[in-house]
């Protein structure tokens, strides 16, 4: 069983960065695919990107064209998820998500198995 938690949401300004954290407990996060994924209420969860136990990048189509960038330290047992150049439209919760595995990293949601309960993520006019 893998515990994940973010941290990391707050409230910010257009055009600001945030750094969201997504920690595990329970198992070593080296051996999963780890995946960060937003959901606006009333749409479907969208995928902004993933990195594999290898250290390979899948940018996902909310990644917009770089501004996220997703990297993993796992001495620590943490994914980041550095924000840049935020939009209000970037406003929603932000999930972390983990499947066990070697392979490139899935891209729908329900091939996670595992999930964190959120960050809110606000970014004012």
């Amino acid at each position: 069983q893998v515990e994940l938690v973010e941290t990391g949401g707050g409230l910010v300004q257009s055009g600001g960065s945030l750094r969201l954290s997504c920690a595990a407990s329970g198992r070593t996060l080296e051996y999963y695919r780890i995946a960060w994924f937003r959901q606006v209420p009333g749409k479907e969860r969208e995928g902004i990107s993933c990195i594999s136990s290898s250290g390979d990048i899948t940018d996902f189509a909310a990644s917009d064209k770089g501004r996220f960038t997703i990297s993993r330290d796992n001495a620590k047992n943490t994914v980041y998820l550095q924000m840049r150049a935020l939009k209000p439209e970037d406003t929603t919760v932000y999930y972390c998500a983990a499947v066990g595995g070697m392979e490139i990293c899935p891209t729908k949601p329900y091939e996670y198995d595992y999930w964190g309960r959120g960050t809110q993520v606000t970014v004012s006019e």
